[in-house]
């Protein structure tokens, strides 16, 4: 608000009724709980993730994929990429893999 009185442009005509909680405010509408149990939802999307994955999924194998897609991506680093690499891993944001150092 201005020194004149008026509102300044952005500003609210008048303070908002901030000290008084919403349930008591003349006018309000009751407040009701609500909650939605969604574990029946959770089960069927499970159902369909394994039933896209199909029968011959291999979880076992698909994380050794995984696995070897790392090595892939942390092998032959340059001497700067390196040491990034090792500072990220003493940062904790990248695990240790193998002795610390990315596979040559």
């Amino acid at each position: 608000m201005s020194s004149h009185g008026r509102a300044l442009p952005g500003e609210p005509d008048e303070p908002a009724e901030t000290s008084m909680p919403a349930a008591d405010r003349p006018g309000a509408l009751p407040t009701v709980d609500f909650a939605v149990d969604l574990s029946s939802h959770e089960l069927l999307r499970r159902a369909h993730v394994l039933d896209a994955l199909g029968s011959d999924w291999d979880p076992v194998a698909a994380l050794r994929g995984e696995e070897a897609a790392y090595e892939l991506l942390y092998s032959g680093l340059s001497a700067e990429q390196q040491r990034v690499y090792d500072e990220l891993v003493s940062a904790g944001v990248l695990p240790r893999r193998g002795d610390g150092h990315a596979a040559a």
